[in-house]
């Protein structure tokens, strides 16, 4: 029997012109994207290095979709903005995600399904999710050709609103809402995530961030044993625990310190000019910077203090920083290095909006741990590719790729991508593709 499906059929003409349709375009996808993706992610071996790390309890003989490739497809599916594991059900058969996760499109075996992916993110143990965390740090320090002198690390943690009762999430009174509070570590001069660690949502102490941070510095030590460290974070990071530590192991540190009485009368003759001045010039703001020894009754002594004094319209605002380093002025120790941790709240934003790693719906919270550092594989992913592999340029709906076919049941020996030249930027793609090629991307 013929098939009359591929038979063409006519429309109105328009402006004198035939106009024919059939159903012979080929396979067509909105996710171009994904195979520059997918040829990064296979030069990093980012999920063949974290499946390595999950015991797989099933009988390999039964094994469908190993553990790389069930990462693989999770991976590049919340890349291209499908967080949703049910997603799967669609993407699985499609053509695009089949030849990024290196599978021919038609007779290459489907992708894993829905359920294979929720049982896949609740099968990590506690120390499992550990070694993957590990790995992610691992891979941090491998993206570079060599060790470098010196690396700034931002510290900060992060709301995670939840809507649910999972384990680990508390009512923070800060935020007024259920959450958890994990901590991100980022190096904002490369834009390259380090860690996140999924945590309760409250506020950590002192000794909390200081067994995170040592636990994280040891294992960077074991790549770059002479890089000199410098920890940066807000004020809540700025506890005496974490201070001690640091002057005690050689990391230099410069972090937020929250204001009080007795450092607003050691900066008042400052301060008291910087009034005086914005009221005899009317200028929109005068700002100040200067510098002091302060000794809290929780610290062994007096570190040095950078503050900013601003006075304006809405009165006068003084900010504090300390640090243990001895080089620069208050100027450049607050514009030039503490304000530089704002990148790395951007890039926080980047990692929960644009790869929705706030959506940690998993009841129990190791799956929710194991879905964040899928995240930061993600991000890795993303900075590794180049900018044209973030962000927008990566999310659903925004590429267009379509694959001819022949008709046979069988596929040709060469495949044809034709991109449409309207969604890609030809220069930047061939630039990135040929990057990825050689291995330089």
């Amino acid at each position: 029997m013929s098939d009359d499906t591929i038979l063409p059929f006519g429309f109105p003409a328009v402006d004198r012109k035939k106009l024919i349709a059939a159903f012979n375009g080929g396979r067509i996808t909105s996710d171009g994207g994904v195979l520059l993706l997918g040829a990064v992610e296979r030069r990093l071996g980012i999920a063949a290095k974290l499946a390595e790390l999950i015991a797989d309890p099933r009988n390999p003989a039964l094994v469908t979709h190993s553990v790389d490739d069930i990462l693989r497809a999770r991976i590049l599916a919340i890349a291209c903005g499908y967080e949703d594991a049910d997603d799967l059900e669609h993407l699985r058969t499609d053509p695009a995600f089949k030849l990024a996760c290196h599978r021919l499109p038609d007779s290459g075996g489907d992708l894993c399904s829905q359920p294979t992916i929720s049982r896949w993110e609740n099968m990590p143990s506690l120390r499992e999710v550990v070694r993957m965390t590990d790995a992610l740090i691992d891979l941090y320090c491998a993206s570079f050709a060599r060790p470098p002198a010196a690396v700034t690390l931002d510290i900060d943690d992060t709301p995670d609103i939840v809507h649910g009762h999972q384990e680990l999430s508390l009512f923070n009174s800060h935020y007024g809402e259920r959450c958890f509070l994990p901590i991100h570590v980022y190096d904002t001069a490369t834009g390259r995530p380090v860690a996140v660690l999924l945590r309760p949502g409250k506020t950590p102490s002192g000794e909390e961030i200081r067994g995170h941070l040592r636990r994280l510095v040891c294992r960077i030590r074991l790549h770059w044993p002479d890089t000199h460290l410098t920890i940066r974070g807000d004020s809540h990071d700025g506890r005496p625990e974490v201070m001690t530590w640091c002057e005690a192991n050689g990391l230099d540190y410069i972090v937020g310190l929250a204001g009080n009485a007795v450092l607003d009368r050691l900066v008042e003759p400052i301060a008291d000019a910087v009034r005086v001045r914005r009221a005899l010039t009317q200028a929109p703001a005068v700002r100040r910077y200067t510098e002091i020894r302060y000794g809290a009754q929780s610290w062994h002594g007096e570190r040095r203090v950078a503050a900013r004094i601003e006075a304006t319209s809405q009165g006068l605002d003084i900010r504090y920083v300390v640090t243990n380093l001895r080089r620069g002025s208050a100027e450049w120790l607050y514009v030039t290095m503490y304000c530089a941790r704002g990148a790395a709240e951007n890039l926080i934003k980047l990692h929960k909006g644009q790869l929705a790693s706030d959506r940690t719906s998993c009841r129990e919270p190791l799956a929710t741990a194991n879905r964040r550092l899928v995240g930061t594989g993600i991000a890795a992913v993303s900075e590794e590719g180049g900018g044209i592999l973030s962000g927008d340029a990566v999310e659903r709906g925004s590429k267009r790729l379509s694959k001819s076919l022949d008709g046979a049941r069988s596929d040709p020996p060469q495949i044809g991508l034709h991109l449409s030249p309207a969604r890609f930027d030809r220069a930047e793609v061939r630039a990135v593709a040929g990057q990825i090629a050689i291995g330089k991307a």
